[in-house]
């Protein structure tokens, strides 16, 4: 109806002859368009109108009339496209955001198309589907742009296959976004997967991480819709995605549902990144053209108390629920959720350690048995160890419930890689000296929920002992690293001075000092306040007083967690070890029959003519996608380490009780 009209009046236009002064028309017609938007607002503000858009025929040029006709169809059919939503959105009464709700109605309509995103209950409905990604046979492959760069010569068969292999993988991709409605990703045709970019992040440790990028050459791309107007169909490509694809033991680790959750709720707040859609062993996330954190940045003052301060935004920014808090810290929900699958996997390693068997040179089996119990001790030793230090740590809070009433909803991963720097330009407020903490952003918040202040400091400053993208040792812990008290200290002011103390975090306090607590403590001091001196003076002072007590407490309570935030990820990474063998040997373990039977219904044929070539290239293969292998055992066995470490520093368990090999080996930090 709207392009009907439209071409009816263009065709008057073209048969009248031209004004003498064209252009002062063409500003009449624009003046008079703007002259009923006004009306229009002040006839909803005012109620002093009669009729919708009334005019005097010699107010308005023929040009002016016939856009108000244009703006009357599309304001009609644009309030009935807003009452069929789900959702109720405010109305618009900027005469700005009123002709930009026309132009973009107009451009719905002319493609035919709605948008990608739809919503319930003022959250967005993330699109998801029971399909898997396999990306196990291409692990080998950091990532390239196109299939063009794949040149690979006739007499390379592995490289050909591999190369097939990692086509048919951005096909996959291609096809999940189309089925995910993932925005302007359908305009990407199914068959032209090889052109787009994949590239695998570095550093993630319990997923595969890629950035997916739309095909270079986007003459290829197809209309938003089948459509025969081509006028207003976008010529850019669609934004480049973050494709997750979970770890193989992630299903042990992680409540994807309760993830899914969590998200929601960040998306409310505007924090993280958009979810865009999900399937069954990954999903897809906005991607932020941002720089990834280093070890190194870690370390620079200003960046540590930018990050301190986004983390208390965090903290105060989402209100945890009551059921998160009646559960308790999320650091021990996941030691009891992952113990017994933990102690299942090293219980069969320890066996293997004492029983002295040792692998071929160069297995995984031939490591452990170099490094000894990966506990440092036999696993059911450590577990008491654990369970002594948690009763512990309770009594410092008085019990459970005293310890819940501290629980704020922390992120508890805030490793370097997790922290992420926008590059803003020109104007950007991100640029004013108030905002530039907001240039982070921080992405994964798989194990994110309710803990103390204390674990989450504990859980980051550790990260400072790492560098994961160290080509020889990515999974040492380096004790040296670890931040000086200076060093904590400035980090925790900064936090505790960005917004206001809480009155439960510091109960030996006058009233005085549970005031705001802000960092320019002096910008609200005024020339003509009938205060005297001495009195602002003694004000600051007891402020001073105040913030110092709780960084103290804050520092404290880092420190008595630490063992708490070491026995998770020792745990964790026991979880994700790969050992030849070992996942075959647990199902045996479960249901000998069946195993057997399985082991028989697998077993090559020795007469098969290309069983060697098959071995051959399945060897291959796993040593191609191994050679970026994280080793998880060796990072668990460095946060033991530190764990028995700190315990002896904290007196809860004595020299003598440990082993001779493992107190030479313990990693401590004396503060």
């Amino acid at each position: 109806m709207v392009r009907e009209w439209l071409h009816h009046e263009k065709a008057r236009a073209s048969k009248r002859k031209p004004y003498p002064h064209a252009g002062h028309a063409k500003h009449a017609g624009a003046t008079g368009l703007v002259k009923s938007l006004v009306d229009h607002v002040h006839k909803d503000t005012s109620g002093h109108h009669q009729g919708r858009h009334k005019r005097h025929s010699s107010d308005l040029s023929e040009e002016a009339l016939a856009l108000e006709k244009l703006e009357e169809i599309l304001s009609s059919e644009l309030q009935l496209e807003e009452d069929s939503e789900t959702v109720a959105r405010p109305r618009k009464t900027s005469i700005a955001m009123r002709k930009g709700s026309i132009r973009r109605a107009l451009r719905k309509r002319s493609t035919g198309v709605s948008s990608d995103t739809d919503y319930q209950d003022g959250d967005a409905v993330v699109p998801s589907v029971e399909v898997t990604l396999d990306n196990s046979k291409t692990l080998g492959y950091s990532g390239d742009a196109a299939s063009s760069q794949l040149k690979l010569s006739d007499s390379d068969k592995k490289g050909k296959k591999d190369a097939e292999a990692w086509v048919q993988f951005k096909n996959e991709i291609v096809r999940l976004t189309h089925t995910l409605k993932c925005k302007g990703w359908r305009r990407v045709p199914l068959d032209q997967g090889a052109e787009i970019g994949v590239e695998r992040l570095s550093g993630a440790l319990t997923n595969a991480v890629y950035v997916v990028s739309p095909p270079q050459d986007t003459s290829h791309l197809l209309p938003n819709a089948q459509d025969s107007t081509t006028s207003l169909v976008s010529k850019r490509p669609p934004a480049k995605l973050l494709l997750r694809i979970y770890g193989p033991q992630v299903e042990h680790l992680i409540d994807r549902d309760k993830e899914l959750q969590i998200l929601r709720r960040l998306a409310r707040k505007r924090i993280g990144p958009r979810l865009l859609g999900t399937f069954s062993n990954g999903r897809f996330e906005q991607f932020f053209e941002a720089q990834t954190l280093t070890a190194k940045d870690l370390r620079i003052p200003e960046t540590s108390k930018q990050i301190a301060r986004r983390m208390r935004e965090l903290h105060e920014g989402i209100e945890l629920l009551d059921h998160e808090r009646n559960a308790g810290p999320f650091l021990w929900q996941n030691w009891d959720k992952w113990v017994e699958r933990c102690e299942e996997v090293i219980s069969w390693i320890d066996e293997k350690m004492i029983a002295g068997e040792q692998g071929a040179a160069g297995t995984g089996a031939d490591a452990m048995k170099r490094h000894g119990l990966v506990c440092g001790v036999e696993w059911s030793t450590f577990r008491k160890a654990v369970e002594k230090y948690r009763k512990w740590l309770e009594l410092q809070y008085g019990g459970s419930e005293g310890m819940k009433e501290e629980l704020v909803f922390a992120h508890n991963d805030t490793q370097y890689g997790n922290l992420l720097r926008l590059q803003p330009s020109g104007e950007s407020p991100l640029l004013h000296p108030a905002n530039e903490h907001k240039q982070l952003v921080v992405i994964d918040f798989e194990y994110a929920s309710a803990n103390v202040p204390g674990q989450e400091f504990a859980n980051h400053f550790t990260e400072w002992c790492y560098n994961y993208h160290d080509a020889a040792k990515s999974y040492a812990l380096n004790e040296r690293r670890y931040p000086t008290l200076e060093e904590q200290h400035r980090f925790v002011k900064a936090y505790v001075e960005h917004q206001s103390i809480r009155p439960s975090l510091s109960t030996q306090t006058s009233s005085a000092s549970l005031r705001p607590v802000l960092s320019h403590s002096l910008s609200s001091f005024n020339l003509d306040s009938r205060a005297p001196p001495a009195q602002v003076t003694e004000e600051m002072k007891i402020r001073e007083e105040a913030v110092e007590r709780e960084v103290e407490r804050l520092i404290n309570e880092a420190r008595i967690w630490r063992p708490a935030n070491s026995a998770q990820w020792v745990a964790w990474g026991i979880i994700q070890a790969k050992v030849p063998g070992m996942d075959e040997a647990l199902e045996a373990k479960k249901s000998p029959a069946a195993a057997e039977a399985g082991n028989l219904e697998r077993a090559p044929d020795p007469r098969s003519a290309d069983t060697e070539e098959k071995r051959s290239e399945e060897a291959g293969g796993e040593d191609e996608s191994g050679e970026d292998e994280f080793d998880y055992l060796a990072y668990a066995r460095e946060r033991a380490l530190f764990f028995w470490g700190d315990l002896l520093q904290m007196g809860l368990v004595k020299e003598k009780e440990l082993p001779e090999e493992l107190r030479e080996r313990v990693k401590v930090v004396g503060y």
